[in-house]
């Protein structure tokens, strides 16, 4: 599979780019709603983008020195993959921070617009391991599933897609919570929702890849898919007992 369109442009590098305009077009329609001053979405994307993008590098850098260390020009070669989402999220999740801060709003409110097509970016951008051959899982060997979308072909081999698996938990991740931003009335339990989602999917997907992130023994995005779920998770739970308990004292 080719990795570049009409051999120049490197299609990874145009995934993530179309991405980012999707999530613009989104954000966009939502700020009215919302009550945000107009062209608030631009101004957050100029944060949020380039601090994403570095936070996601220097995540996987920082686990793969190894590879960049003996070259590091080769760290800003991004279009040839190796950007981690949770670097990205955390990266992104930064610049909100000072970016509310800034202009006097709501993080959790922001927090809660960037939720859904952040989590529809990552089903777009994980189409990008396909074309460059990344992200797979183990081996195939039943003859029966070596097909896709079950398994991808590469090197010679059929693998388990699990970059398709993860695209298409991501893209049902939007669905939910964009068909339920509308009824979320409570600031940041979108976002909480988001990291639940994702976090389970890519908790148990993460466990079939052959090329994960490792600190030691322990799979790192497995690990911290399993802390969001339940840090995320109790967060919710507490939220909704505390709401009940308000409306019954009411």
């Amino acid at each position: 599979m080719p990795d570049k369109l009409f051999g120049v442009f490197p299609i990874y590098a145009l995934l993530i780019v179309s991405a980012i305009i999707v999530a613009l077009i989104l954000c966009s329609r939502e700020e009215r709603r919302l009550g945000l001053e107009k062209d608030t979405v631009i101004e957050m994307a100029l944060w949020l983008v380039p601090a994403a993008v570095v936070g996601a590098r220097l995540y996987y850098v920082a686990f793969e020195w190894e590879r960049y260390a003996h070259n590091l020009a080769s760290i800003l070669y991004i279009w040839e993959g190796g950007l981690a989402i949770y670097g990205g999220v955390i990266g992104g999740a930064i610049a909100a921070f000072f970016f509310a801060r800034k202009k006097k709003l709501s993080f959790a409110l922001l927090a809660d617009l960037v939720a859904p097509v952040l989590i529809l970016g990552q089903a777009i951008g994980r189409w990008g391991n396909f074309f460059n051959g990344e992200a797979y899982g183990y081996l195939v060997e039943n003859p029966a599933w070596q097909f896709f979308p079950a398994a991808v072909f590469v090197n010679g081999e059929w693998h388990m897609a699990t970059f398709f698996y993860e695209s298409i938990w991501d893209l049902a991740g939007f669905f939910l919570l964009w068909l339920n931003r509308k009824k979320v009335k409570t600031r940041g339990n979108l976002f909480l929702g988001y990291l639940v989602w994702y976090g389970i999917g890519r908790f148990f997907i993460e466990g079939l890849r052959t090329d994960s992130l490792y600190w030691g023994p322990i799979r790192v995005s497995q690990a911290l898919s399993l802390l969001m779920v339940v840090g995320a998770g109790s967060a919710l739970i507490i939220r909704q007992i505390r709401k009940k308990k308000a409306a019954s004292q009411a």
